[in-house]
């Protein structure tokens, strides 16, 4: 089964700008473009920051550049960029960034922890190669059904030895109805969280039926007391 990963989403054409390139030259690229923000590179294409339409908005709402916000005096941020005339005075810095190969799962807990909208994406050597956005993470769930049941019947094959005629995978709209047996609970548990993780999958539905409840079985301690039923203790109480 494909894992999905950032090469897999991210747009490669990246717009950037240098730490000198004025405000008003970004805001025309972030019209221009139908974009939010760009990544700021040194000479070499290694990421310094980001500026979004966020970071303009300071010299918007203080055209004077006076700050009589209350408050502002404790945001240095923000009379920064309200001040600032280049990239280098208006940017977020230092930028969250991400590899090609890391997981878009890990790309989604990146940009909610950074609360931010997009993610440059960098080589070894912090050289900007591409940026992934929040609309590319959800880009698999785009996928067709049948690309999704494909790749669920693969991954219980592979991964689990699992005979593709005792177990059936419907997928509507991403959904995935999981029927038929297994040999165990256990292994049922197991199936239906891998399913979950298929790239694409927005629900399974378990409707899987188990040959043996192993689940009764570890509750009550059945196996303890079948492994340990001649310790060393009952031995000793044993009459002489």
């Amino acid at each position: 089964m494909k894992r999905w990963r950032v090469v897999d989403v991210m747009t490669t054409a990246v717009v950037s700008v240098g730490a000198d390139t004025g405000y008003k030259r970004i805001a025309d690229l972030l019209v221009a473009r139908g974009i939010s923000a760009v990544p700021v590179v040194d000479p070499d294409g290694v990421v310094l920051g980001v500026v979004s339409e966020s970071d303009l908005l300071p010299k918007l709402n203080y055209p004077d550049r006076v700050g009589r916000h209350p408050l502002l005096s404790r945001r240095r941020d923000t009379i920064r960029r309200a001040l600032g005339d280049t990239a280098a005075d208006l940017m977020s810095s230092p930028a969250t960034t991400i590899r090609p190969d890391a997981s878009i799962a890990r790309a989604a807990r990146l940009m909610e922890a950074a609360r931010v909208k997009r993610l440059p994406v960098v080589d070894d050597a912090d050289r900007l190669v591409g940026i992934v956005s929040r609309r590319d993470l959800v880009r698999p769930y785009a996928r067709p059904d049948s690309d999704i049941r494909a790749d669920v019947i693969t991954h219980l094959v592979s991964g689990f030895w699992i005979d593709p005629s005792t177990v059936e995978a419907r997928v509507v709209a991403g959904v995935v109805t999981l029927t038929g047996h297994v040999d165990r609970t256990s292994t049922r548990h197991i199936v239906v969280n891998a399913t979950h993780t298929v790239p694409g999958v927005v629900d399974v539905v378990d409707q899987l039926t188990a040959d043996i409840d192993d689940d009764a079985a570890t509750r009550t301690g059945w196996y303890r007391g079948h492994l340990f039923s001649a310790e060393p203790r009952d031995i000793a109480r044993s009459p002489r």
